[in-house]
């Protein structure tokens, strides 16, 4: 009887840690939870402010993601509206963004370690893919892309490294994209790993890369820009 009411709890446990890995934001538990961002209280989110002082501005921006945007070096600007531009975001696991390309511009290659993406383009043409976990060979690491154009929609897999880039040399482009995350953060794989603070050790990076140090250190000294307002 014991080892049956064991094996029921282990059963039971193993449910639900299967429920929150494929789960992003956590459910809520009532209407809405406006963030509190003056409470000196820190948990997974943010503290529910008081719902009676509650009103529609902590559900609203006046984010103009009609008007165009300057893109920066790699000929992109990502215009972000998540929790910490709307209050009323807290718990509802959703958040979305304007992307905007320059000719030949590009959303370099980056995850999103708390969001499944969902992209339509709006205008233009754009070239986009992602790489898949571990594989048995001999597809270890498959790379699956697609050409976009107007209208299309794309779906990138939470936590995949994925891009867009705008094949177009004479036309820019625009796309907006749903995240199921209030706050799906991004990491640019070459930001992160070659323009950390402090550094990589150029050791650890050259011998992962089977390059020469120098090559690290120059790829070091470059500026890597953020295009994620």
């Amino acid at each position: 009887m014991a080892s049956s009411c064991s094996f029921l709890l282990l059963a039971a446990l193993l449910a639900l840690v299967s429920w929150q890995a494929t789960s992003s934001d956590p459910s809520p538990l009532q209407d809405f939870c406006v963030a509190d961002m003056h409470s000196p209280v820190r948990v997974n989110g943010f503290v529910c402010k008081n719902p009676m002082d509650v009103n529609a501005d902590d559900f609203f921006k006046a984010a103009a993601l009609d008007k165009p945007r300057v893109t920066n070096e790699v000929g992109s600007n990502v215009t972000l509206i998540n929790v910490m531009q709307i209050a009323g975001l807290n718990t509802l696991g959703i958040s979305i963004a304007r992307i905007d390309y320059a000719p030949l511009g590009q959303n370099p290659p980056h995850t999103h370690p708390r969001a499944t993406e969902i992209l339509t383009v709006l205008e233009g043409t754009l070239y986009v893919g992602f790489v898949t976990s571990n594989l048995p060979a001999p597809n270890r690491n498959k790379f699956l892309s697609k050409v976009l154009n107007k209208g299309d929609v794309f779906v990138f897999p939470v936590g995949l490294i994925h891009f867009q880039f705008n094949p177009n040399p004479h036309q820019p482009a625009i796309a907006i994209a749903a995240l199921s995350s209030q706050n799906p953060g991004a990491i640019t794989i070459a930001n992160a790993v070659f323009g950390s603070d402090p550094a990589i050790s150029d050791d650890v990076l050259a011998k992962a890369f089977q390059v020469e140090k120098n090559t690290i250190d120059w790829l070091q000294a470059q500026f890597w820009e953020n295009n994620h307002n």
